[in-house]
């Protein structure tokens, strides 16, 4: 399973840790819906189904461990991370005896949270989405690239693009899915007698789009942190 096909729900009810979470768990590539009651969780369950469910214990009415088994029930591959500040070993014990997968307690740190999001999803056995490429070219949805001779076409048209615009479309699509961030652009196509500052990642994602046309609409703009390459059918 593709990261930008992953479903993440986070059910939290202070909003700066409910953000902060979604905002580690989408620069991952996952799509982020976030809960601020366990009512509010309930709704969403029934819209869609969800790969990976972190969920705070004290919510206001309903507390998350009384809605593990609806979780399960309705999603009965799915994983849940419980994150809490009831710190107590009987309280770790029922949070895992009621169905959670996994218990980080707060004070949290982002870099554990995220290591146990991704190892709660592997458990799941998750395949990678085709995409047809080898070590010189990478095809997708009608756009090829050619590692080797610089080429790029799109339903069979030649694209021209200059040399900082084909660095930056090619670490998009090597990483489909996945959020990169601006820095990280520019860290990977800087080089080669490339200089790449600050906002200048926004004007050639500009450039881009115009010269991609229609296929130009899948490099997605996550605000306030930078891009990625959707995967999802047209």
């Amino acid at each position: 399973m593709a990261e930008n096909s992953i479903q993440v729900m986070v059910v939290e009810d202070e909003q700066e840790i409910r953000e902060l979470m979604a905002l580690h768990l989408l620069r991952q590539g996952y799509r982020v819906t976030e809960c601020a009651s366990a009512e509010e969780a309930l709704t969403e369950l029934s819209s869609k189904n969800f790969n990976l469910f972190v969920l705070d214990w004290m919510l206001p009415g309903l507390h998350g461990v009384d809605i593990l088994d609806r979780i399960k029930a309705k999603n009965q591959n799915s994983s849940v991370l419980m994150v809490t500040a009831k710190t107590e070993p009987q309280d770790i014990v029922m949070g895992l005896e009621r169905g959670a997968d996994d218990y980080l307690t707060k004070p949290f740190n982002p870099s554990v949270l995220i290591a146990r999001a991704k190892a709660l999803l592997r458990r799941a056995n998750p395949k990678p989405e085709e995409v047809i490429k080898d070590d010189s070219e990478i095809a997708i949805h009608g756009l090829k690239m050619n590692f080797k001779t610089y080429e790029v076409t799109y339903n069979n048209e030649p694209l021209h693009l200059t040399p900082s615009e084909f660095k930056l479309l090619g670490t998009l699509v090597q990483n489909h899915g996945v959020v990169l961030t601006r820095e990280k652009l520019i860290e990977n196509i800087q080089g080669e007698g490339i200089s790449v500052v600050g906002r200048t990642i926004d004007t050639h994602v500009f450039g881009l789009r115009k010269k991609l046309g229609e296929w130009g609409d899948r490099i997605e703009t996550i605000r306030g942190v930078g891009y990625r390459v959707k995967m999802e059918n047209s």
